[in-house]
């Protein structure tokens, strides 16, 4: 009998090709358990800008295919820098798109910020996700500081704490959605 695929939406809070972000999901999706599939999502500079008005049962159609891409995953992936202090204003806004739905309710969720210091953008994030209703706790949230120092180009892991660090929080997410 063959075990169900978990699928994973990581979504990359830059929109900067091959970030650190990215480099930090593509290695999450390289050492999951064989039962995850990941997706990561990396079109956020794709989405509208949010606007209320258009918030209706017609939503434009790249904010209908985020939206579906949430709906369709088992859980849910943020790894994010910090820019000026908060959230990239493109992840912010693709959140803004999810306010006036419930597809993150009980949704399990992992959320990293990667950054210089990064802080206050995993405290944001966190607030926002609480709203959304999403499913995390303290071990399915890493702050990694400092990450450029701790990734090199091809996304291998080059500090031997952020990797402990990572592994954990590899381990804590699986272990939400493979213990009964």
């Amino acid at each position: 009998m063959q075990a169900q695929i978990i699928k994973i939406l990581a979504i990359t809070g830059s929109t900067r090709k091959n970030s650190s972000n990215f480099k930090l999901l593509k290695f999450i999706s390289e050492h999951i358990k064989s039962e995850f599939e990941v997706e990561i999502f990396e079109d956020l500079d794709q989405i509208p800008h949010f606007n209320p008005d258009l918030d209706n049962e017609n939503p434009p159609e790249k904010v209908l295919d985020f939206r579906n891409k949430i709906i369709e995953a088992d859980g849910v992936l943020i790894c994010t820098p910090e820019y000026v202090f908060s959230l990239p204003g493109s992840l912010k806004n693709a959140l803004e798109w999810c306010v006036s739905t419930t597809i993150f309710s009980n949704k399990k969720t992992g959320l990293i910020t990667a950054s210089a210091s990064g802080e206050m953008a995993q405290d944001q994030l966190s607030l926002i996700m609480k709203t959304l209703e999403a499913s995390f706790d303290e071990s399915t949230q890493l702050l990694i500081q400092g990450v450029r120092g701790k990734i090199n180009e091809e996304g291998k892991m080059i500090n031997k704490e952020t990797a402990i660090a990572l592994q954990n929080f590899i381990h804590h997410f699986e272990n939400q959605f493979l213990v009964s």
